[in-house]
Formats: structure tokens, sequence, C-alpha cells
């Protein structure tokens, strides 16, 4: 009722605005004066200036993707003492959404029948116990007013980090071995690390020179039997989040540079600041940081 009369008051007056709604002038006029005198604000809205001010930051911090519940753990992480149902009533009253998963992706996995395939070492169980332990590779395409563009991504299981990416205008081998080859350079994984690296059925990933990357690197290849979603689906669900919180929500996109430059902006807030549930609401990076201290202080055994 207050913000009706505070749109409308300078073209119709608050006396003739209140007597249609049936409320007293002087009930508005003491909402006024209340929020010109700070002092005179109740607890609870000053809290709520405070804390919108803050979800205002994180929000444009994060992409302008979180949605409430991811808000909430954010503000948590910052030290706010604040409920979730709080976090979603602020935030529906600034008018802040996170971005929403949805629409239909071409198919970009295309098979070669008769290819030699490497057997299926995950069987759809994507977990690891340490880092360099498992990768998923997947790629994706994206509508530019220059044509079609192919972001390749490879993804450690452990803490979902990404570890390789890379975007090219062609669909071919070289995408693919572009992000392996950053991701072998990035992680640098030793023979003892026995590394599975798992793909789709997709001709790039079944190519001569990809299996003898892999071999000449020293990892095992696995690829999906089925050929369905399920058999890649963490790298599916990475590339989902991509889809939605960049591709999706900065559309349209003019060039091929311009996806290059935001996906590596994606990518290293994804890796450092993005909070992740399934492994805690922290970032990847910070997962990972977290494995490695704890092997530092670990015991021992005789």
């Amino acid at each position: 009722m207050i913000a009706f009369v505070d749109r409308h008051r300078d073209r119709f007056g608050v006396e003739p605005i209140c007597r249609e709604l049936q409320v007293a002038p002087a009930t508005y006029w003491r909402h006024a004066q209340r929020v010109c005198d700070a002092s005179r604000r109740s607890a609870r809205a000053q809290h709520d200036e405070e804390l919108m001010a803050a979800i205002e930051r994180l929000w444009s911090a994060n992409f302008c993707v979180y949605g409430s519940r991811k808000m909430w753990r954010a503000l948590l992480r910052e030290g706010w003492q604040v409920a979730r149902c709080t976090v979603e009533r602020l935030m529906r009253r600034m008018g802040l959404r996170g971005a929403v998963r949805g629409g239909i992706k071409p198919r970009t996995t295309v098979a070669q029948p008769g290819a030699p395939c490497p057997l299926d070492h995950v069987q759809r169980r994507f977990c690891a116990e340490r880092p360099n332990q498992l990768w998923v590779s997947d790629f994706t395409y994206v509508s530019t007013w220059q044509g079609f563009v192919y972001v390749a991504f490879v993804i450690d299981v452990y803490a979902r980090r990404i570890v390789g990416w890379r975007c090219l205008s062609r669909m071919t081998v070289d995408l693919v071995l572009d992000a392996l080859e950053q991701a072998l350079y990035a992680r640098r994984p030793e023979p003892g690390d026995a590394l599975i690296h798992h793909s789709d059925r997709g001709a790039q990933y079944l190519a001569i020179r990809y299996g003898e990357r892999l071999l000449d690197a020293g990892i095992q290849p696995s690829v999906g039997t089925t050929g369905d979603s399920y058999d890649n689906a963490m790298a599916e669900s990475i590339i989902g989040l991509y889809k939605t919180e960049i591709i999706e929500h900065l559309a349209p996109w003019k060039s091929r540079e311009a996806v290059e430059i935001k996906t590596l902006q994606w990518v290293h807030w994804f890796n450092h600041e993005r909070l992740l549930e399934p492994i805690g609401h922290i970032p990847p990076a910070e997962a990972e940081a977290n494995y490695w201290r704890q092997l530092q202080h670990k015991p021992e055994t005789a």
C-alpha cells in the first residue's frame, strides 16, 4: 500500500489516494518520516537494508545467476546469520532471480559405427577419492552471429573442477585434443595416479590421435557403453550449468572471441568462487585445497 502511494503521489496527491484506499493519511506520513529518519526505522527494516546491499553485491559478483538457495549459502560463508526464507523474501522484493535450466540441445555426439571403442571403466559411478583419479570430458555448441562455436571441457571428478577447456569454430578432434592438452599441462598427472579419462562415444574422442595422446600420458581411456547422456552424466551436468549461467543468460553472442572471453571468466569463477552443493557448498579449488591440507596432516601409519 505504501509503495502504491509512493508511485502515484506526484500525480494524484497523498490525501486523495488515501481517501480512495480508505487509509488515514497520517499512516502514510508516519511511514515517510521513518524512511527519512533511519533512527526511527525498526531493527528489522535496518537489517533488511544491510542484507539487501549484501545480496545485490553477491548477486552481481556471481554472474547474476544465484537463486535464493545459493545466495543463502554465500551469505552464510560471509558470516551473515540469516534464514533462507529471509533471503527468498528479500530477493523477491528486489526482483532478483537465479538462472533456470531449460531448453533442448542439438546432438553433438556422433558415434562411429564399428569403430574400436575402449571399455567403460566408470559404469556411471562418477566418484573419486582424490584429484587426478578420474576425468570426464564432453563438448557443447554455442550459436553466434558468425556461426556455431564449440566448447570442450575436461573436468576432474573429485571436486568437479574444470581442468581444461577450448573454443573452436569446428567440431573436430583438435577441439577436444586442445582441451586435453590444457588439462595435462595444468595438472601434470603422474603414472602412479592411475588416471582414467571418461567420455561419450563421440567420433572426436574415439579418434586415433586422441587415443594415442591418452596413451602417451599414461591415462586409461573409458567410454560409455550405451551411448546416452547418463553414461557421461557429470560432464553433461557441468555443461548444463555453463549453458544456463553464461550462454543462455548473456545471449545473443556476436563472435567466437566473445564466447571465449566469457568462458575464460566463467571457468575461473566456477573453479574458485561458485558454491557447489555436492562437495559441501564450497568452490572446487577450495575442496581440492582441503584434500591436500588433510593429506599433509594425516599421521603416518606404522
